[in-house]
């Protein structure tokens, strides 16, 4: 079994980081073997270590998740200025090639919204749209989620990608009529498949049925 995915939000703090580490422990626990790459990171590495320890592999070198880390948390094309450091396509492809070379599995996590500029002229959309891998979107099931995800699936398309569907994460602990129809709502206003939707504090997931594997 070969098959990577790149996990794509609607925003920024819709929780890719949290289903990626949830569909790792659930893929490495079934004895699959899968790994993260978050290839840009700002502010701290946090998200870095816990795909690290999601993945059971503690002696993993951070750097081969987490190739590009920048101390500064703003948007990463102002973050790389201040730092007076360059992000370049090429070093990110190659981090993930590193990884797809040694695993069967690779969630790649991106960093922001789909279109969160790493560069002048660059955004985590041409990184996806350069690694043509299905994209597994993620949006903060909340009131807003629907128009959230069709622009953003109209972007993915745009790009030529295939989005394998929709996972809805309930970040906050109270629930709206909204939250409750977003599923239908998505499903109906897109022709997206609602892969799986995660409650408030869910940190399990059926990866093998999420991910289609």
């Amino acid at each position: 079994m070969l098959q990577h995915f790149f996990i794509a939000g609607t925003d920024c703090g819709v929780g890719k980081s949290f289903v990626t580490c949830a569909l790792l422990r659930d893929l490495c626990a079934r004895g699959i073997d899968a790994a993260g790459y978050k290839p840009v990171a700002c502010g701290d590495r946090t998200e870095a270590r816990n795909i690290r320890e999601a993945m059971g592999q503690p002696a993993y070198k951070l750097e081969d998740i987490n190739p590009v880390y920048l101390r500064t948390l703003a948007e990463p094309v102002m973050a790389a200025e201040m730092e007076r450091k360059t992000i370049t396509l090429t070093e990110l492809v190659q981090g993930y090639e590193q990884l797809a070379a040694r695993h069967n599995v690779v969630l790649v996590d991106g960093c922001g919204p789909w279109e969160s500029p790493l560069a002048p002229g660059f955004s985590m959309a041409d990184l996806a749209a350069a690694l043509k891998l299905p994209v597994i979107l993620v949006v903060n099931n909340r009131p807003g989620a629907a128009g959230l995800v069709q622009l953003t699936l109209h972007a993915i398309r745009a790009r030529g990608l295939e989005c394998r569907g929709v996972i809805l994460n309930h970040i906050g602990e109270e629930w709206s009529t909204a939250s409750v129809t977003n599923a239908r709502v998505i499903s109906d206003l897109t022709g997206a498949k609602i892969l799986a939707e995660l409650i408030h504090g869910q940190d399990y997931i059926d990866a093998v049925e999420t991910l289609g594997l």
